[in-house]
């Protein structure tokens, strides 16, 4: 990846401001599509899919699979519309500043949206450094560095633009592996699937899952795209022709990768092929697991790289989406150097929290991954309101997203400590209430 993005930006010799955050607005539907699924394709698609598969059958991947696509076709609606407001833009909080002209509202919304980079670049250090580490041996410390060097190195090169090329090219090793792993292994097991999950649930539609799981989930990954800079630095990268197209490829593309996945955990949900996982391993592996128990060491090398290829991909979108919330909406600069060191200090930050989050007993990849979703649903009605209600007050914007912050994300974590959820519904649901209570007012 470092090699061919060298290449790349040879051969284009731009180093502007444009070329670096939007790749000259010139990215065409196919590319950028493309882009789009692969910068989605992340540890909770490569990972999570498989555990609720495992855990809660059919139910629990459909309502982590239909979720994740709608979370990336509203962008068809989003897309457009925010093109038409503001043409030559580069980040949402810039377009927040501009509509409001208010200070406190900008940075209230950079600090979700700075959070949501950081903890996306955390999730791939977190759950990458796991995965090479229950394969190989090799200490998760060492593994962590090596995929953070590498990512920001080829990042670095050339922003948005390597981010692109490089997500058709790991998109492209999802699928060849995928084609290649994915048979092999329902091949090899005998006894089949077990759709019920280990918590033996029968009905895809199971109302205690759309309840516990649906509604925590859909809210948290639809809040958790639309409150990430990776797809409206994308929708500014876009030619405007395209935008709709991009989207919907994306959204369709992103589809299969779940879907495909999913089969893993419901073979280790069958007790007759006595899957298991390593004691204090968390969960999430289980699909990596029934691959290691099931194929030769060639192909678990195979499933491997086709998983990094995975999480590099929303390493790097993390760094790109990140550098241009740094240089336009914090430093409020022009040169491409201070977007490069913006890459360098979020990777910095993301490996000092994803050391972090390795010792703390008890929390795996999925509670890390619904809070900061919850933390993106605080300015998901705002964000909406913003784009489609002309007279929107700002104090309403304000106080509402202060409000989630301070009373919903508290709530939010202490039903993930108590494991309650109840407690989790509540606090998502109070979140979309309180802000459109306040986003209902006029100016």
């Amino acid at each position: 990846m470092i090699f061919i993005t060298g290449i790349f930006a040879k051969l284009r010799k731009e180093n502007t401001k444009d070329a670096f955050l939007v790749a000259n607005r010139k990215l065409g539907w196919f590319n950028g599509g493309i882009s789009i699924a692969a910068s989605w394709i992340w540890a909770p698609a490569l990972f999570i899919s498989s555990q609720i598969a495992y855990q809660k059958g059919l139910a629990g991947i459909f309502w982590f699979t239909l979720p994740n696509i709608i979370a990336l076709a509203i962008f068809a609606f989003l897309a457009p519309k925010i093109r038409s407001l503001m043409p030559k833009g580069y980040t949402l909080p810039q377009f927040i500043k501009e509509k409001f002209k208010s200070k406190r509202t900008h940075i209230m919304y950079i600090i979700p949206y700075m959070f949501y980079q950081i903890m996306a670049v955390t999730v791939q250090l977190f759950a990458g450094g796991h995965l090479v580490s229950l394969l190989t041996g090799i200490p998760f410390m060492k593994v962590l560095f090596a995929l953070a060097i590498i990512a920001l190195i080829y990042t670095l090169i050339s922003g948005l633009a390597a981010s692109v090329i490089t997500d058709v090219l790991q998109l492209a090793l999802i699928f060849i592996i995928g084609i290649i792993i994915i048979p092999m292994t329902l091949t090899t097991a005998t006894g089949g699937f077990n759709l019920q999950g280990i918590e033996n649930i029968g009905n895809i539609f199971d109302p205690g899952v759309a309840f516990s799981f649906g509604i925590v989930t859909s809210i948290g990954l639809i809040a958790g795209a639309i409150s990430d800079q990776q797809y409206w630095q994308r929708t500014f990268a876009l030619k405007k022709k395209k935008i709709i197209a991009a989207f919907i490829f994306g959204a369709l593309l992103f589809g299969i990768v779940p879907i495909a996945l999913s089969s893993l955990g419901f073979l280790a949900a069958n007790p007759s092929l006595g899957i298991s996982l390593p004691e204090g391993l968390d969960v999430s592996m289980i699909g990596v697991q029934t691959v290691a128990q099931l194929l030769p060491s060639w192909a678990v090398m195979l499933f491997v790289i086709m998983l990094l290829a995975g999480l590099t991909s929303t390493l790097d979108s993390g760094l790109a989406a990140g550098s241009s919330l740094w240089i336009i909406d914090i430093m409020n600069k022009k040169k491409v150097k201070y977007a490069r060191w913006g890459m360098i200090i979020i990777m910095l930050i993301s490996v000092v929290i994803a050391l972090a989050v390795e010792h703390i007993p008890e929390f795996g990849l999925q509670h890390l991954w619904w809070i900061f979703n919850t933390i993106a649903a605080c300015i998901l009605v705002p964000t909406l309101a913003s784009l489609y209600k002309k007279h929107l007050s700002e104090k309403g914007v304000f106080w509402g997203i202060l409000f989630s912050f301070i009373v919903g994300v508290p709530l939010f974590i202490y039903g993930n400590i108590v494991n309650s959820a109840h407690i989790l519904v509540s606090a998502s649901l109070f979140i979309i209430g309180i802000n459109m209570l306040f986003c209902s007012k006029n100016k």
